[in-house]
């Protein structure tokens, strides 16, 4: 067919926060289809059999049908391409291993071609990636020629092993978010904060804020933690600290034969060797652990008889464990070891080189301690075993069945003793036994190591058996039943007003002893102090104070510019005040040039109102009034006519209203009128009004709001200190 124009990006932004489209972070587009305007897919001969080959998960997006193969029966029916583009970037995404399921497109203007388009997305360097390489697989699909697919998966995919979270600190965020708890990502790496302000905890995978410095370096002191858990009666293979070959082979010799040699300063099993017998493995073993280490001093210990548990403690209890087993190959007489590994032990799907593999890939002639296990069997990588040999790979390799069940409450007890004993908040106990599900006294088992931040992975994914919450069992650790780590978040928007509403609300606040954080027009300000905003825009000034642990509360004016160019700055707030939705700014170049337009920008403060929170609405707008029934918290009307429909409508279901009466402002719920406060005539009666309903929303009493608004001072401080 003839080529037609291709889709031109007008624009793309990256909402961090909530914004018109949903309450997650999307990138928004704005598309021009050009001459594909008057080509719906019904009218592309060939382009539904095309992308459906090319795409064939396309089957499993819902749509508006609601169900399965919504998206291709609008496909087949004739949708436009800014829509098809909006599922071609999603299922990107997911191919690449970045699950995401929302996405919406709207024309700006009938007939115009300009396309608004939205999708979620986990990391914006991905997502923007997804868009344009989207963007060019359309293209391909409706002019009918080649595309690399598999190689666009390949990039998106290394994009996002690269930017994403890992998958464990993943599963500590989504059990954080199953438990409502927000997060915000503070580094490019694992480094995650969870909770707002005063309220937060930081995580860094298996690490947290309550991990002691201390702890970590007992744990990396293999030698000192040994002493330890032995003086506190934990059972631990006797051992000896050496700085060399030859001491290492004198000190196995006095400990007794097999035994085993590790680092001194190491963790996650680097440079472990395994029952050695013999001076020349002991020797080489030496070697590797001083090598991985990077010291001389190497621990030579007895070996203990069994197999390799894992045993995961969070706070005071075992949350998980899982055992490793012995890797082997068997001979056929024509492949060599590397072969046969290859061919017997990395078909395994559960194995791979990347975080997400529960197993790893094993590489027989580039790891060490796989190359001195060979060794000991008198061969190399390359040897070719006799049809029907066994040649043992790894002993105790991978750590990655899952055991959690079997294990006796005295060996839990004991890893527990060993994680208090070092003072590990969060600890991975390595156990030998024979059987994990009988006491270590009885069969000769011990623990033979205390490991910091250890790995959650062989628990999220084990090779067999049941996958563990550990997730779930490390924000528990953190943060109590009853916490949800937020912290009382007001948000206020509307007009030229909503500045001294926000102010008014900080003030009375900070009266209530709450070191109060407030973003407004005005400034950046902590308890009074105005703070530099530092060149940074509205949403990260914002973020600054959820960032804070000095900040109890919070206040936000978020205009309806912040709104559509960047989203809020917080995902849910406590109290969401909403002033007008007429007298604003022109927003033209966003396309919004009505009421109705406006109404569904501002409305997403009432959307993000908590369950438990209380959405504050001017009834004298009656737009503003038709926001009541979005809100899933409580609604307090406030107007300064208590005759206004709004008004009387929410006093006759027993409801809570705040209205003008003379020179004071009456505060009511149902027909009783339970306090009246002044009002202020220095003050703006609609700010007053919107102020006192929010202060009674957080649970302020009458008194300490009348004693707020005597005392508020109309100007801002200028001083920056």
């Amino acid at each position: 067919m003839t080529k037609k124009k291709d889709i031109e990006f007008l624009r793309v932004t990256h909402l961090r926060g909530p914004n018109i489209w949903t309450y997650r972070p999307v990138i928004e587009a704005w598309l021009d289809i050009g001459a594909l305007e008057d080509f719906p897919s019904n009218k592309l001969p060939g382009l539904y059999e095309r992308l459906t080959a090319m795409l064939p998960a396309l089957v499993e997006h819902r749509c508006g049908v609601g169900e399965r193969g919504g998206f291709l029966e609008r496909l087949r029916d004739g949708t436009y391409a800014g829509h098809i583009l909006e599922h071609v970037v999603l299922e990107l995404q997911n191919l690449a291993g970045m699950r995401t399921g929302f996405g919406k497109t709207r024309q700006t203007a009938e007939g115009s071609g300009v396309y608004k388009m939205a999708f979620r997305t986990r990391q914006e360097q991905v997502g923007r990636a997804a868009l344009a390489a989207g963007r060019e697989l359309l293209m391909a699909a409706i002019e009918d020629r080649p595309y690399d697919l598999a190689a666009t998966v390949e990039q998106l995919t290394d994009m996002v092993d690269a930017l994403c979270l890992g998958p464990s600190t993943g599963n500590i965020v989504d059990a954080a978010t199953e438990r409502k708890i927000p997060s915000i990502r503070l580094t490019d790496g694992n480094l995650v904060q969870l909770g707002h302000g005063a309220r937060q905890r930081r995580i860094w995978t298996a690490e947290t804020e309550r991990t002691s410095a201390i702890a970590e370096g007992i744990a990396s002191d293999k030698d000192l933690t040994k002493t330890l858990l032995a003086a506190c009666g934990v059972p631990v293979p006797e051992g000896e600290l050496v700085t060399s070959a030859e001491a290492a082979w004198e000190a196995a010799q006095d400990i007794g034969l097999p035994v085993v040699v590790k680092p001194y300063d190491g963790n996650h099993g680097r440079g472990v060797s395994l029952n050695l017998m013999t001076r020349a493995d002991v020797e080489a073993a030496y070697l590797l652990a001083a090598r991985k280490g990077g010291s001389k001093s190497v621990i030579v210990e007895r070996c203990i008889v069994g197999n390799e548990h894992r045993l995961l403690v969070v706070g005071k209890r075992l949350v998980a464990a899982a055992a490793g087993e012995a890797l082997w190959v068997v001979g056929d007489g024509v492949s060599n070891i590397i072969a046969l590994v290859d061919s017997q032990i990395n078909t395994d799907p559960r194995r791979g080189t990347t975080e997400d593999a529960p197993l790893n890939a094993i590489a027989p002639d580039q790891g060490a301690e796989v190359v001195l296990e060979l060794q000991r069997q008198g061969m190399t990588a390359h040897s070719v075993p006799a049809a029907g040999q066994k040649v043992l790979i790894q002993p105790n390799g991978n750590v990655a069945a899952d055991v959690t069940d079997l294990v006796h409450p005295s060996v839990a007890a004991m890893a527990t003793l060993a994680a208090r004993i070092v003072g590990l908040d969060i600890a991975g106990i390595d156990v030998v036994a024979e059987d994990i599900s009988r006491p270590l006294e009885e069969q000769g088992g011990a623990i033979i190591e205390v490991n910091a931040s250890p790995g959650l992975l062989a628990h999220l994914k084990p090779a067999s058996g049941q996958p563990r919450a550990v997730g779930a069992a490390i924000v528990d650790h953190l943060f109590a039943p009853d916490e949800s780590g937020r912290m009382p978040i007001v948000g206020v928007s509307g007009g030229p007003g909503a500045t001294i509403t926000a102010r008014l609300i900080a003030w009375l606040q900070q009266l209530a002893g709450s070191k109060v954080g407030l973003s407004c027009a005005d400034g950046l300000f902590v308890n009074g102090r105005l703070l530099p905003r530092d060149g940074l825009s509205d949403w990260e000034s914002g973020e600054r104070l959820l960032l804070n642990k000095s900040v109890e509360a919070a206040v936000f004016e978020s205009g309806a510019r912040m709104i559509l160019g960047e989203g809020l700055a917080y995902d849910k707030c406590a109290v969401g005040v909403v002033t007008d939705v007429s007298g604003h700014e022109a927003l033209g170049e966003f396309y919004i040039d009505s009421a109705d337009q406006l109404y569904s920008v501002l409305r997403t403060q009432v959307d993000v109102v908590l369950p438990s929170g209380t959405a504050v609405l001017n009834a004298d707008d009656p737009q503003v009034v038709e926001m009541a029934e979005l809100c899933d918290g409580a609604v307090i009307f406030y107007g300064v006519d208590q005759q206004a429909e709004a008004v009387s409508a929410h006093r006759k279901q027993g409801l809570r209203v705040v209205y003008q009466h003379g020179a004071g402002i009456v505060m009511a719920e149902g027909a009783e009128e339970l306090a009246t406060v002044s009002l202020s005539p220095q003050l703006p009666t609609q700010a007053v009004l919107a102020a006192v309903a929010a202060g009674w929303a957080l649970g302020l009493s009458a008194e300490l709001i009348g004693a707020g608004l005597r005392t508020f001072e109309l100007e801002p401080k200028a001083a920056a200190y």
